[in-house]
């Protein structure tokens, strides 16, 4: 990547993108159980932008993850045992059908789903013994099975042009962005048309990206604490859905 050649004593290092990441989403799914619903204060339109950062953080700390995790099958392995966990404590939280598709087909499960699911495809991406074509019929097969996660396919086309394009910045948040905008014109057309800009608000990411010394950083800790927060703090979120609100829908998507 560009940033490659900078002082890795300088700029973020993985676990602080990290926390920022966890900082963003817990200010984002709050918001959400908070004052559920597509709500136009411009203070609760901001707290959504802040969440925006986490969705890419995401996707760009998988790439890093798969170029240099030692066993990529236990990585995709905890993937998935993370992504059951997190399915209850993610519709619990917005008040989701723990069955799938009794309500809809969007956001039928955690954004953990589409980011093992992107791994997975890395791995395809990389498999020598596979022919092009066979590459490209396994992207729109693990998209599709992507397809009911919070962020839907985008998450796993976002980390495959993440990881395509990891010696360019530029190309990788451009190429992101290219999906994240296809997303949004869905938000436009079929859910709400202020939201999907907000979709939009991804972009936010690059800085941070940007400033990414290729360090882990000293909080070991961090990979362990993230898989026990995110449906920590989920569940957190559902009881205050269910204080405030009683058992109603929240999310709002992405």
């Amino acid at each position: 990547m560009e940033e490659t050649s900078k002082d890795t004593s300088k700029g973020f290092t993985g676990n602080q993108l990290k926390v920022f990441a966890i900082i963003a989403m817990t200010i984002d799914h709050l918001t959400c159980v908070i004052w559920p619903g597509y709500n136009y204060d411009w203070w609760i339109i901001l707290l959504h932008l802040i969440g925006r950062l986490t969705a890419p953080t995401m996707w760009f700390m998988c790439a890093q993850g798969y170029a240099h995790t030692r066993n990529v099958k236990k990585y995709i392995a905890r993937l998935f045992v993370f992504a059951f966990i997190s399915h209850f404590a993610y519709n619990f939280a917005f008040g989701i059908p723990f069955i799938p598709f009794r309500t809809t087909v969007f956001n039928q499960t955690s954004v953990i789903w589409a980011l093992a699911w992107g791994i997975v495809l890395l791995c395809i991406l990389d498999a020598d013994f596979l022919k092009s074509w066979q590459k490209t019929a396994f992207v729109f097969v693990i998209t599709a099975i992507a397809f009911p996660a919070d962020w839907s396919s985008i998450a796993v086309l976002a980390i495959m042009e993440i990881y395509i394009h990891r010696e360019n910045l530029t190309k990788q948040i451009l190429h992101m962005e290219k999906w994240v905008l296809l997303y949004a014109l869905v938000w436009f057309f079929c859910i709400d048309k202020v939201y999907a800009f907000i979709q939009l608000g991804v972009i936010i990411v690059w800085p941070f990206m940007k400033n990414y010394n290729g360090q882990r950083g000293r909080m070991r800790f961090m990979k362990w604490f993230f898989y026990i927060y995110y449906p920590a703090h989920l569940v957190v979120c559902g009881f205050i859905r269910l204080y405030l609100h009683g058992n109603v829908a929240a999310i709002i998507g992405g």
